[in-house]
């Protein structure tokens, strides 16, 4: 349905949670090195469980690599430093979501090429940011919300 891409994730546990969310919506889950863990670690697969053999994952070496083989018009680029909710993105089947790392976020070299494209999770003064695999099942359902007619199709 969806592509969800990570860009340099750190943290195993939130991975694994990714990949058994993304089984669960249909979606195609695509990691950019560098990761801050092996692919085999026990804690990634324990937190997608049963799930990570049923996943649709894609392992590229570099940024550059996965922008040269998409349409970024066809691509959403997550950050805390857009002003567009989420919510005003019209997403269709196939787009690409993409989410930075938590401790970095997505390169800045990559949301001055995002614009318009460039959407966030609304959160209050207090807040910094929002747990990535919290943030990808946010917007990952919204985009579900809005195709739900092709979900699972």
């Amino acid at each position: 349905m969806f592509n969800i891409v990570l860009v340099n994730p750190q943290i195993p546990p939130n991975t694994g949670n990714i990949g058994r969310l993304c089984v669960n919506a249909g979606a195609v889950l695509h990691l950019v090195k560098p990761l801050g863990f092996e692919i085999d670690e026990k804690s990634l697969k324990r937190a997608g469980l049963d799930y990570w053999q049923k996943l649709d994952v894609r392992i590229w070496e570099s940024l550059d690599e996965v922008l040269e083989s998409i349409d970024l018009n066809r691509a959403y680029f997550a950050t805390t430093k857009s002003k567009k909710p989420y919510f005003e993105a019209r997403f269709e089947k196939g787009d690409y979501i993409f989410f930075g790392s938590e401790t970095e976020g997505l390169p800045q070299k990559l949301l001055e090429k995002a614009g318009k494209r460039a959407i966030t999770i609304p959160m209050c003064e207090q807040g910094r940011s929002i747990n990535l695999a919290v943030s990808v099942g946010i917007i990952l359902y919204e985009g579900i919300r809005q195709n739900f007619g092709e979900f699972c199709r």
